[in-house]
């Protein structure tokens, strides 16, 4: 077996990938600190299971080519997987993506649509897959199981100085997405505490003889930001220090530069507002951190974690948009809306950014055939990287409106504007008397009959940013813990989100709530008891 590129695999030694990502001087950082230790903790190889299940079904055309419908979050890689198995061109294979029933980023993996494609190949005939529950657990992926261990340096005054990361990650047989999750276990756990001396972030992925690891919200972050803030909980607990004051004294902030985070800038940053609005949230101050209750504990506790906005400089995202005979508006889109809202998003950019009614945007269903490139659903990428390309080609439409008005009434495009409802010269009394002024759905008619040219106005644009911008979010648990059984049992929990702009508030409130609700249950070594979600309202900064 040889690898595509570089990546410190090693296969006799079943290692898939390995590296290390250094900052400053790391053994005098340690040897500086007043106090050094060292913790290891296990994260659990947790399922994502959607709602619906594994599906894909493919039928032939009448020029032999293989059309696969399937429930997917990647329909072009897909598409090329499908080729490459059959070996085919992948101009013989169309993937249809339809309305989906959820994914969490378990519908990022390819499952069932190589099987129906093959049987389709070789019969002729339409073939049909549906796994069942336990097959969707089974032949599906799960979160990467990792073992992190965690070396931390300080000062007494709570000043963190040091921090060694190493991760070992669990990628089961086949060791998909082993490279990019394991990554981010580092990379989006150590930029929370970007003031260090030093900081060592290695890494080792490994193959076994169990089901594969792929992606689950938050990509392997999740799992990293588990042991990064359970050292950080612990050092608080040594330094007798609130571990709420112990992280507002060490986070990034604002205009920073992130080594760990690929030397990006920190545009923006909430991370402090949102601890303290989760303290207020939960009456921090107002309660004791743990309290002896008899046969119970009730403590409070908190995390910080951070994300990203696509995959700078990989995710592409194209958008075609068309003004269609009657005036309402189609978006042709690669991107799969798997129950997040991305459609709803795209629609309301366009609308926004037109000046039109979001009623008016149609969005279409994903088909490879007709569909603009996008290289999937991931890595919260929808708004971020796919919404600018729906902001860009409104604009290029917009402009294109005007010109167009412009060539029928023999006038220059910088004299006709459109405000969402008319086209028209912008001096509206002269646009009234030379009957220069037209509804939407009056030009959109226009120009689909030979006086006008005889073709729908169309725009096309995408995007790959060179950044990603990182979202934050601060959590806070209040749990009782049974001292027989070492139930765990949440009290209450809240948390407040940093997301940037919000272009829907209820589909950003339902996604911080959703995440809560399948934060994965972890065990630590220094711990017997396992962690349950809870479901909580985030704050709105």
């Amino acid at each position: 077996m040889t690898f595509m590129f570089p990546q410190g695999g090693d296969v006799p030694r079943n290692l898939v990938c390995s590296g290390t990502s250094d900052f400053g001087d790391l053994d005098e950082a340690f040897a500086q600190s007043d106090i050094v230790f060292e913790r290891t903790y296990t994260s659990q190889a947790t399922q994502t299971a959607p709602m619906e299940t594994f599906r894909a079904f493919a039928t032939t055309d009448a020029f032999g080519r293989i059309s696969v419908t399937t429930s997917t979050q990647v329909p072009f890689h897909v598409r090329r997987m499908v080729a490459q198995s059959l070996d085919i061109p992948q101009s013989q294979v169309q993937v249809i993506k339809p309305r989906i029933g959820g994914g969490f980023g378990s519908k990022q993996t390819g499952c069932c649509e190589i099987f129906v494609a093959f049987v389709t190949q070789q019969t002729g005939r339409p073939s049909y897959c549906c796994y069942t529950r336990e097959e969707t657990i089974t032949a599906g992926n799960s979160r990467h199981q990792m073992q992190m261990t965690v070396k931390l340096g300080a000062m007494n005054d709570g000043t963190i100085t040091a921090i060694d990361l190493h991760t070992l990650s669990n990628a089961g047989a086949y060791g998909e997405h082993a490279t990019t999750t394991i990554g981010l276990s580092g990379h989006k756990s150590l930029p929370i505490y970007n003031h260090v001396k030093a900081s060592r972030f290695s890494w080792d992925a490994v193959y076994t003889n169990t089901n594969r690891g792929g992606a689950y919200r938050g990509y392997g972050a999740t799992q990293g930001q588990f042991a990064v803030e359970s050292a950080v909980n612990e050092l608080a607990d040594m330094l007798h220090m609130d571990p709420a004051d112990l992280r507002l004294k060490n986070i990034v902030r604002e205009g920073e530069i992130m080594p760990q985070y690929y030397n990006e800038k920190l545009n923006a940053c909430a991370l402090d507002r949102c601890l303290l609005r989760a303290m207020d949230m939960i009456g921090w101050r107002d309660k004791p951190l743990a309290v002896d209750l008899g046969d119970r504990v009730r403590a409070l506790g908190c995390a910080l974690t951070m994300q990203g906005s696509g995959i700078s400089n990989v995710d592409i995202a194209g958008i075609d948009m068309r003004l269609e005979e009657d005036g309402f508006i189609t978006i042709g889109t690669g991107a799969t809306d798997n129950g997040m809202g991305v459609d709803t998003i795209l629609a309301q950019i366009a609308a926004e950014e037109l000046g039109v009614e979001s009623s008016l945007i149609v969005v279409r269903g994903v088909d490879t055939d007709v569909s603009p490139f996008d290289a999937g659903s991931y890595a919260s990428s929808g708004t971020y990287v796919t919404g600018l390309a729906a902001k860009n080609a409104a604009t290029e439409l917009r402009e294109k409106i005007c010109v167009k008005a412009a060539q029928m009434w023999d006038v220059d495009a910088a004299d006709v504007v459109f405000d969402g409802q008319y086209v028209r010269l912008s001096d509206e009394r002269a646009a009234r008397e030379q009957n220069r002024y037209l509804t939407l759905r009056d030009f959109a008619n226009l120009c689909v009959k030979n006086i006008a040219g005889g073709d729908a106005l169309t725009s096309h644009a995408s995007a790959c940013l060179p950044v990603s911008p990182p979202p934050f979010m601060a959590g806070i648990a209040e749990v009782e813990v049974d001292k027989a059984t070492g139930k765990v049992t949440v009290v209450d929990y809240a948390a407040a989100v940093d997301c940037g702009t919000v272009i829907n508030e209820a589909l950003a409130r339902v996604q911080a709530e959703g995440g809560i609700a399948q934060a994965s249950a972890t065990r630590s070594t220094r711990s017997s008891s396992t962690m349950n979600a809870a479901v909580c309202a985030p704050a709105t900064l």
